[in-house]
């Protein structure tokens, strides 16, 4: 059997997205991510009424996202775990958006999902590859006969750790650690280093 380790993108390896957006514009009301609202549709529709809202287009927001690094110490730990085992990012965030993030971490594998763009530039909607795809990857994977471990810090993230063979939070909002105390919580590199160390050597 073989092993394969599946990371959440945003507040594990880089920084928010829309939380640089909210920054950069101005706009406090884009700052709401699924560590805030469990509901990623609700999340999503909110998002696109506010860019409406503020004739924000994708190109807008492309322009911060170029601006964004990968999180402090992101890129050694992800080339590191490469080095060792199988990666998989998977993400709620979209190709659209992910593409130059992906380029800063040396082109891991990532399955996302899509927007929909109109003719002017704007954001219409968005397509989810699937509903809840990050546990369906996970389980989709172990019916591949692969080992799987699962790491990310929001309520999006919950369903595929809890389907992983093992797996983690880091750097998790209070929350998420109160209301789930049975899942280890990592808050360095080094230490979800380990912990990921001591799966594959399970």
């Amino acid at each position: 059997m073989m092993d394969i380790v599946c990371l959440d993108l945003e507040g594990v390896l880089v920084p928010e997205i829309w939380i640089n957006v909210a920054q950069k514009t101005g706009i406090e009301e884009l700052r709401l991510t699924t560590r805030d609202i469990s509901d990623y549709d609700v999340l999503m529709q909110g998002r696109l009424k506010i860019l409406r809202k503020y004739n924000l287009s994708l190109a807008d927001i492309q322009d911060v996202i170029a601006t964004i690094e990968p999180l402090s110490g992101a890129l050694d730990f992800l080339s590191e775990l490469r080095s060792k085992t199988q990666v998989l990012i998977l993400s709620d965030t979209f190709t659209e958006f992910a593409k130059p993030l992906m380029s800063q971490l040396a082109w891991p594998a990532l399955w996302c999902n899509n927007l929909i763009v109109d003719e002017s530039g704007m954001i219409a909607d968005y397509k989810l590859r699937i509903r809840d795809g990050k546990f369906h990857a996970i389980k989709a994977l172990k019916g591949l006969n692969f080992r799987t471990f699962a790491a990310g810090d929001s309520f999006n993230d919950l369903s595929m750790i809890g389907e992983a063979d093992a797996g983690c939070l880091f750097r998790a909002p209070e929350a998420i650690v109160k209301s789930h105390p049975h899942l280890k919580q990592v808050t360095t590199y080094r230490e979800f280093s380990s912990v990921i160390q001591e799966f594959l050597e399970g």
